[in-house]
């Protein structure tokens, strides 16, 4: 499982000209999921994720989680975190999960998420042609691989 998380003033996720999700501040979650994901990568991921110190606190320095700031989250599908560059200019997605395996580990990702926080996540829409926006906060950008977990 991979995941670019992004510290955010503010996103939101719109599909066929309809917004389907919107948070201030918090994360904008990006999510790929492959074959070899399990449970574990779920719980160990959603559970990094919640208490990673990526917030400011009031001295400034990023010292607080997502649950100490009371922040919200969008989770957003996408295959294209597992894309292969290694031949040639165009990218293989060969280790992306096909959608009767990923939209069920999707899920179970949000739901695990939402107990990690105590509280409703948004989502963007699984497959669906997304407009992500997104005010990234500092810039803050990281990336975890959960079969490196380093």
């Amino acid at each position: 499982m991979k995941a670019v998380i992004q510290r955010v003033s503010e996103a939101s996720v719109t599909v066929n000209n309809e917004r389907i999700a919107e948070i201030t501040e918090g994360l904008l979650i990006l999510l790929g999921v492959e074959d070899a994901d399990t449970q574990e990568d779920i719980e160990w991921l959603s559970k990094k994720i919640v208490n990673l110190r990526i917030f400011n606190d009031e001295k400034g320095v990023m010292n607080t989680s997502l649950i100490d700031t009371n922040g919200d989250a969008i989770v957003v599908s996408q295959f294209t975190l597992h894309a292969s560059t290694k031949k040639g200019n165009r990218p293989s997605y060969i280790k992306a999960s096909k959608p009767n395996f990923a939209i069920p580990m999707y899920a179970s990702f949000v739901e695990q998420l939402e107990k990690e926080l105590g509280k409703r996540v948004q989502t963007g829409e699984f497959g669906a042609d997304m407009k992500v926006a997104l005010l990234n906060d500092g810039p803050v950008t990281i990336i975890i691989d959960t079969k490196d977990k380093k």
